[in-house]
């Protein structure tokens, strides 16, 4: 019979194990695992591409959709083999990232929208969706307009009969790389946005000046599906996936033009023409007629300095897999794949990760 402290030897010994494999990436089994979170406005793509990349690789990528600064933060801890951030990372950030592990690479997944969302039950039956501009999405956001017939809003509306009701706000409560998007596209097209909000962020905190905040892509496309009036943004796949009503936007060149992946396709062939070498290219408010203003990039973030004992080789091969035979998936989806001219520079990139001489 065991004795009480060889038995508690036995378990902790156990537990020993089961931490190293889960630091190194491998499962008790030896079925290779990786592991990654952040970012909520990739996620319905990441659904797909963890289940293809298993089918083809027999590799289980495990993903948890909490948000762009949370992506950054657990990448930056080891929590996470690679983070999901639809913001690239400030200084701060990779100050932080250097001191613990050293240099880290910004690589582009794919690229996508953010829309204006409402809930409007008097337009239910409209053919067209409500027309919006920046900088009255500024002034809304700012609490300058607070009426859904506010003559702003009308003057962009001609002929439609917007209802006397008060806009009900709704905006992210977390870090967030939508936020990111969303605040970085107003602080473009609003001075007094830049002003008294400033650039964008990922989290405005307290510096919101009106509103109710929600958590996640999720939540925020939640609460306006259960609110009459209220008015959010979310990545173009929540509001399609909830069935909710998407403005258009009037973009740099005047035109109004809806998202879908022919403006998002026209906005990164304008922002990947020269992108720089980090690979942290801008997708706001880019030229042309059909571009949509509203798009970012989704960027896994990981370490160039990979250990010995994690899944180092097998992520730099999800990555690839991602930026070469993941794309095929955008297909159907409300996401715009690489152009190939970008693809070319990340595979580059890939090839400076190093396994073996990061922290164990």
């Amino acid at each position: 019979m065991q004795t009480e402290s060889a038995s508690r030897k036995r378990w902790t010994t156990i537990g020993l194990i089961a931490a190293a494999v889960t630091l190194t990436g491998c499962s008790e089994k030896g079925v290779v695992r990786i592991n990654g979170g952040g970012s909520t406005f990739v996620d319905p793509l990441m659904k797909k591409w963890k289940k293809a990349y298993n089918d083809a690789k027999h590799a289980e990528v495990d993903y948890a959709p909490k948000g762009s600064g949370n992506g950054i933060q657990q990448m930056i801890a080891g929590t996470y083999h690679f983070g999901c951030t639809d913001a690239p990372m400030n200084k701060e950030e990779l100050e932080n990232a250097r001191k613990n592990r050293g240099e880290v690479l910004h690589i582009p997944l794919v690229f996508g929208a953010v829309v204006p969302i409402y809930n409007l039950p008097e337009l239910k039956d409209a053919k067209e969706p409500l027309h919006f501009s920046g900088p009255v999405l500024a002034d809304i956001f700012l609490g300058n307009i607070k009426k859904w017939n506010d003559p702003s809003l009308a003057a962009l509306n001609p002929g439609v009969a917007l209802p006397d009701k008060g806009i009900v706000v709704v905006h992210r409560a977390d870090p967030s790389g939508t936020t990111f998007i969303f605040t970085e596209y107003l602080s473009k097209v609003s001075p007094q946005w830049l002003e008294k909000v400033g650039p964008g962020a990922k989290d405005l905190g307290a510096k919101w000046q009106t509103g109710s905040g929600q958590p996640g892509n999720k939540g925020v496309a939640g609460h306006v599906s259960t609110t009459e009036g209220a008015l959010g943004y979310v990545e173009l796949d929540y509001a399609q996936e909830n069935k909710l009503a998407a403005g258009s936007m009037q973009n740099k060149d005047g035109k109004v033009v809806m998202a879908n992946t022919e403006s998002i396709v026209a906005a990164a062939t304008a922002a990947a023409q020269n992108p720089p070498d980090d690979l942290c290219l801008s997708m706001i408010d880019q030229g042309g007629e059909k571009a949509y203003p509203i798009c970012g990039t989704v960027w896994a973030v990981l370490y160039v300095n990979q250990p010995k004992e994690g899944p180092g080789n097998h992520l730099t091969e999800f990555m690839t897999w991602c930026v070469h035979d993941g794309q095929k998936l955008t297909a159907g989806t409300s996401y715009a794949p690489l152009p190939d001219s970008l693809v070319q520079k990340i595979d580059e990139k890939l090839k400076l990760v190093k396994v073996g001489t990061g922290v164990q």
